[in-house]
């Protein structure tokens, strides 16, 4: 049982790297910075070395209902498997619409259904602090920065040549983009970590007070840098055409606040945040430097009520997984 829902969540983690690699090329590709093959290798590689800095978000990801399935057996591990199972469908599903919806928010989302159908305990006061908030506040801020971001570079390269300015600005979205995937490693593969070790934590394998094993690092580094390379091609689409036309001086100053959102967030205040939410707010900053009339907000509308929808969607369906795998436990 423990091999299963370790299998799973490393299954989850692959489904988070191809529904979330437009998070970290799709600027770049959309403004030619990089080629798409490229674009996706450097985001695997940043992924996997990212997923190394720490295991501040994995902790508090596995606190949601450690207490719950903690030593519980068979049971503590199906509720795990039930949050699991809601997090890849509805990943599944948002990305066959091309939805940039939040892998990290279904997941969570995932873990609060099954622990509330299960009775389990769940920290709501982390759930609070350290989703809730933060979920609402990284959007705005990478929106608001971005914003003036591009303006202070508007206002900076005002007089220079503007096709030489675009040139650097191309050259200056790989270092941007790779910082964006270093943070989306920094986040989501510590994400699946967390989980992992919940289900170790369930079988009696480990304690709650065990620091995450090498081997579950490297797994979930190595799952999520595999998914990230095979592409997430719907949703790439969609973040780098469909919300705004982005020039590469947007591009570049979307994905540096993004990048240092996540940094911030994962490193000061170890908070999960999505990184889809992040870098889509982050594009809608960007380009309503051009005019607010240029940003697709109907494309915008449909992002955010996914993102809305996200945790208590995810959460229905890890809580009817739940009951049914209960009807087989002994």
């Amino acid at each position: 049982m423990v091999v299963l829902v370790i299998s799973v969540a490393l299954i989850f983690d692959y489904t988070n790297g191809f529904h979330d690699a437009a998070n970290a090329i799709a600027t770049s590709v959309s403004t030619r910075a990089l080629t798409p093959r490229i674009a996706l290798i450097m985001a695997a590689i940043m992924n996997f070395i990212g997923a190394f800095l720490g295991t501040e978000v994995a902790d508090t990801v596995g606190s949601i209902i450690a207490e719950g399935v903690e030593g519980e057996g068979n049971h503590g591990l199906t509720v795990v498997f039930a949050a699991l199972v809601g997090a890849i469908v509805w990943n599944l599903i948002t990305w066959y619409f091309g939805l940039p919806s939040s892998s990290s928010h279904a997941l969570i989302g995932g873990l609060v259904g099954a622990g509330v159908a299960s009775a389990s305990t769940v920290e709501w006061q982390t759930v609070l602090d350290k989703v809730a908030i933060p979920m609402v506040v990284s959007p705005v801020v990478g929106f608001s920065g971005a914003f003036l971001l591009m303006l202070a570079i508007m206002w900076i390269f005002r007089h220079r040549n503007p096709q030489r300015t675009m040139r650097g600005f191309r050259l200056a979205q790989t270092v941007s983009a790779a910082a964006m995937a270093l943070g989306h490693g920094l986040q989501d593969a510590q994400k699946t970590m967390g989980v992992m070790f919940l289900a170790l934590l369930a079988g009696g394998y480990v304690t709650a007070d065990d620091g995450i094993p090498l081997w579950v690092k490297v797994g979930a580094a190595a799952a999520i840098s595999l998914g990230t390379y095979s592409g997430g091609w719907r949703i790439m689409r969609t973040l780098g055409r469909r919300i705004i036309h982005l020039d590469p001086a947007r591009g570049f100053a979307a994905e540096a606040t993004a990048a240092a959102v996540l940094y911030v967030m994962a490193i000061g205040l170890h908070a999960p945040v999505s990184t889809t939410h992040t870098i889509t707010s982050s594009i809608m900053g960007a380009g309503a430097t051009k005019r607010f009339s240029a940003v697709r907000w109907g494309v915008a509308r449909g992002i955010v009520t996914a993102w809305i929808v996200t945790i208590p969607a995810a959460a229905l369906v890890a809580a009817l997984t739940y009951w049914f795998c209960a009807m087989f436990l002994p």
